[in-house]
């Protein structure tokens, strides 16, 4: 019932799941609450990689301005408010497109949430909350990757030609109402409002627009978030027919006059078999860097006797990043499966972040481009359904070579690559890309690495935890 006696709404059953699964379901996986703990880290050490590709943007909106209990955003001395530090440290995660990925008809990056979340319940850690403890930072990060992720497995909203990040938006939104103490009521008026916004438009992924807009985009969909939830906590009413409204509503206006399905209850299967990213780059090119390295030691230099070098992938590649031409920026490059594949053969390493910059080696170097030039993509539909299909997950690529004199090696196939779920080694890379990454800001990065992954954080506050990273001014 409302305050005022009339009826409360009947809001749209799939937001009503989504305030449901926030506020009632009990996380009892040990699995998720340990790769919680990982994303979290590996967020971190994301985010510190980030901060010079960032330092144009990151900060308080008027210079020298002072945010009482304000947020320490991470590798800086900044003290942020609430919105500008969900948009920084978002943006800071995924800028250099090395944060984690999660499969489906949609493609996107669930740590992103990770940008709303921790400075939220910093936020009201250092304003106050004592029971604001990093267990309840994990029970979020859970939530969120799980809502987002579900969405994600057979709603495409790429083929509308809408970004991902709408996802972000709607699970930081739901998951930051019940973290600032919204009721129900007004958590399904707050998700409503996620749905009815106006939604980014994925051009900026895309060829030839692809720019670094994509690496803030998850950023300025948690700062939405964040504003969306004050509003409805100031008083802001919903929208309960928000998806089905004829003509008005989301799948009207936005989907084509599809309904959203989404094939398994929520519970905590995303944060289980999410896939963290150890090379730098766009997630469905990772297994082909990977065989590339094979085929690199294979070759010993002999690139000059190369005719052709063949690609044999998923669907999702051919439409993200088939690319030829010119790349105009960085982002272009990450997004570009044959400047991955072309460096890494050349380098006989792993492509990093800065390897896709500008002023890089390997931005102007005309052997980059004479390689792009021998390499062809094409998709394999067996390797598709495999990727779609959730009992296998595959993120298959394989590469063979015919050299000049029409000689062709054996092709390099890899399946599940690394930092997939199904591989062993995961965890434990993502633990040394953890300490690689976040020694300029850590003394001791592997101790907070074992205390992060070992303590009770039930008994950590998010303040105490979030001021390991702080720099002093």
């Amino acid at each position: 019932m409302a305050s005022n006696g009339t009826p409360s709404p009947v809001y749209d059953e799939i937001i009503q799941s989504i305030t449901e699964y926030v506020f009632d379901y009990e996380i009892t996986s040990p699995l998720a609450w340990k790769r919680a703990r990982v994303a979290l880290l590996d967020s971190m050490a994301c985010a510190i990689e980030g901060i010079p590709a960032c330092a144009s943007f990151i900060g308080p909106f008027m210079k020298g301005a002072v945010v009482p209990n304000g947020f320490p955003l991470p590798g800086t001395s900044y003290l942020l408010d609430p919105l500008k530090a969900v948009f920084d440290l978002g943006a800071l995660i995924r800028y250099l497109d090395h944060s984690d990925a999660n499969l489906g008809a949609e493609w996107g990056h669930p740590s992103d949430n990770i940008g709303g979340i921790l400075p939220i319940a910093d936020f009201l850690s250092r304003n106050g909350d004592k029971t604001m403890t990093m267990d309840k930072v994990l029970e979020a990060i859970i939530k969120a990757y799980e809502i987002q992720g579900c969405f994600q497995i057979k709603n495409g909203f790429n083929k509308v030609g809408i970004d991902h990040v709408i996802l972000v938006k709607v699970a930081s939104t739901a998951v930051l109402s019940k973290l600032m103490g919204l009721t129900r009521a007004q958590t399904n008026d707050a998700i409503s409002h996620a749905f009815v916004d106006g939604q980014p438009l994925r051009i900026y992924r895309q060829a030839p627009n692809a720019s670094p807009r994509k690496g803030w985009a998850g950023g300025d969909a948690c700062m939405r978030a964040v504003h969306l939830v004050f509003m409805v906590k100031s008083g802001q009413p919903g929208f309960p027919t928000a998806l089905t409204d004829p003509r008005w509503g989301f799948y009207d206006a936005s989907f084509r006059g599809k309904a959203f399905s989404l094939p398994v209850p929520f519970s905590s299967k995303i944060i289980e078999t999410h896939f963290f990213k150890l090379a730098a780059g766009e997630g469905h090119g990772i297994s082909a860097v990977e065989a590339a390295l094979v085929v690199s030691k294979q070759l010993k230099g002999k690139f000059h006797s190369v005719r052709q070098i063949k690609i044999r992938t998923q669907a999702a590649a051919v439409i993200i990043i088939d690319k030829t031409g010119p790349l105009r920026n960085a982002a272009d490059r990450d997004h570009c499966m044959r400047y991955m594949v072309a460096v890494t053969l050349l380098k006989g390493d792993y492509p990093e972040a800065k390897d896709y910059f500008d002023e890089s080696h390997w931005a102007n170097n005309p052997s980059v481009d004479e390689l792009r030039g021998k390499i062809t993509m094409e998709e394999d539909p067996q390797m598709t359904r495999d990727y779609h299909n959730p009992n296998r997950e595959k993120l298959a690529n394989g590469i063979t070579v015919i050299m000049e004199d029409g000689t062709i090696l054996d092709e390099v196939l890899i399946e599940p690559p690394m930092g997939h779920p199904k591989r062993e080694d995961t965890i434990p890379l993502v633990r040394t890309k953890f300490t690689k990454l976040s020694k300029t800001v850590l003394k001791d990065p592997a101790r907070v690495w074992d205390e992060t992954m070992k303590e009770d954080l039930a008994n950590v506050q998010v303040r105490d935890w979030v001021d390991q990273f702080a720099v002093p001014a």
